[in-house]
């Protein structure tokens, strides 16, 4: 399997720290938000990743190489302009489909999680092409993004909904008819599948934070800190 994360944002919630620092080298402890990533996808058994990237990307680059030091292979997809989700897998596809149309694990780069992608179900039935997990809606997204019902299904209009918590199994071919080069948001493509009934998610149970603010990043500083005291 392979995996892509996501690290084009600007990042302009965390201003200043993102003026000459992209956001996902913003630092938590001894290691940036997208090496716990690339470290949890390591240990998921992962080794193959793309990241894409537009803002300050190239510091991204030469901080992270080509991933040897971590344990696995790390490729590139840089963007003049941000794609935005969609549009970014969409470009990443020649990588992304190289073995023909066989999940990939999407990670947005500045979300913390302690959750082990290992213990996670990373597998597609016949019958889905997306699986997303999903957490309670935080306080700063009280409206959640979609409905999920109790046997894992989502739905359009009905059941609880929750925050999709920007990780999700997906197959390559959900995006070969996107336009190459233009910004297209992920959001309406998963409403379509969930239309389809070819979605289904699944709660992400422990901790998560979408690292969009100073105020969240010292939150995932804090929890580490609680958890581990020096």
């Amino acid at each position: 399997m392979r995996a892509m994360i996501l690290a084009a944002g600007l990042g302009t919630r965390l201003r200043p720290l993102t003026l000459k620092t992209p956001k996902p080298l913003l630092k938590i402890d001894d290691r940036s938000l997208i090496e716990h990533q690339i470290a949890n996808l390591r240990r998921a058994g992962i080794t193959k990743m793309i990241i894409n990237h537009a803002w300050l990307g190239e510091q991204i680059e030469a901080h992270l190489g080509d991933g040897s030091r971590y344990g696995v292979e790390l490729f590139y997809s840089a963007e003049d302009e941000p794609l935005e989700t969609a549009g970014g897998v969409r470009k990443a596809l020649p990588w992304l489909a190289a073995q023909s149309d066989e999940p990939f694990l999407l990670v947005n780069g500045d979300v913390y999680t302690d959750v082990e992608y290992g213990d996670l179900n990373l597998r597609l039935s016949a019958k889905e092409d997306a699986r997303l997990w999903l957490v309670p809606n935080p306080q700063w997204h009280p409206q959640g993004d979609f409905h999920l019902l109790v046997n894992g299904k989502l739905s359009p209009t009905t059941g609880l909904r929750f925050t999709f918590a920007g990780i999700s199994l997906l197959r390559p071919s959900l995006f070969a008819h996107l336009s190459l080069d233009r910004p297209e948001p992920l959001a309406p493509l998963l409403h379509q599948l969930i239309a389809k009934d070819r979605a289904r998610g699944e709660i992400l149970r422990g901790y998560w934070n979408d690292v969009g603010t100073p105020e969240r990043l010292q939150q995932v500083q804090t929890f580490l800190h609680e958890r581990n005291p020096i």
